[in-house]
């Protein structure tokens, strides 16, 4: 089972994802385990504060140490106790713009190698450093953007590591096929009706020649990276040259 520990200050943010969908399936199914926690309950401000002017000036507010701590600390106690002899130590991720950007290849490694994420989410100005250097093992941004906070980016990773879970997939060889799986994008689909507002399906999908319709899907994949990602084409020509 893959398990997902989410430090936040917005639970209630997840709810629709825990719920719906393939997670919400996945969940009931007993595939992964998402658990949130609201670093909230972890203050020891008796007006509840978890943030705070940061040291030498600047706008905004940033996180303080001791919540995110304390709340972390609990986390892993509670993975610990459920946890047989020789269990994998979780992997703590500070979801941040400033982190290495998310891949495919970075999700398949943490769906292969890592069955408990803490995915720490970040707010206002930023975290306080000292606590990033004493939990966080990665830092991993979705984009070269600035969002409010590490919420939607907590969602994105769980979804896409999710996926990769076996059984989460009704049709799990679907993966293989997907864009940047190969490090091509996916080639065009189709479905009913074989025409729509005068476009038709192409005839090579509708005969049936196994072999023929592979290697069209190759072609189109090849010509849709290229217009679309000229750097992605770029990296797998060169990949395939090497070969």
């Amino acid at each position: 089972m893959m398990r997902f520990d989410i430090l936040t200050l917005f639970p209630g943010m997840f709810e629709s994802l825990l719920q719906e969908s393939m997670i919400g399936r996945a969940i009931r199914n007993g595939l992964i385990e998402v658990a949130c926690t609201d670093r909230r309950e972890y203050t020891r401000d008796k007006y509840r504060k978890t943030d705070d002017y940061p040291y030498g000036g600047g706008n905004g507010m940033v996180m303080m140490a001791q919540p995110i701590y304390d709340a972390w600390a609990a986390v892993k106690a509670r993975a610990g106790e459920g946890a047989g002899e020789g269990a994998a130590r979780p992997l703590t991720v500070y979801m941040s713009p400033q982190g290495t950007p998310l891949s495919q290849q970075k999700v398949e490694s943490l769906a292969a190698e890592h069955p408990h994420l803490i995915l720490l989410c970040g707010h206002y100005e930023g975290v306080d450093e000292r606590v990033l250097e004493e939990i966080v093992d990665e830092e991993i941004s979705i984009g070269d953007y600035v969002l409010t906070g590490g919420e939607l980016p907590a969602m994105v990773l769980v979804d896409a590591v999710s996926r990769l879970v076996p059984g989460v997939l009704a049709n799990g060889g679907s993966v293989a096929d997907e864009s940047h799986s190969t490090g091509l994008l996916e080639y065009p689909q189709f479905t009913r009706p074989e025409e729509f507002m005068g476009r038709r399906v192409p005839e090579i999908l509708l005969s049936g020649h196994h072999a023929r319709i592979a290697q069209w899907r190759r072609e189109a994949a090849l010509e849709r990276t290229q217009q679309r990602r000229p750097d992605m084409y770029a990296r797998y020509m060169d990949r395939e040259r090497r070969r």
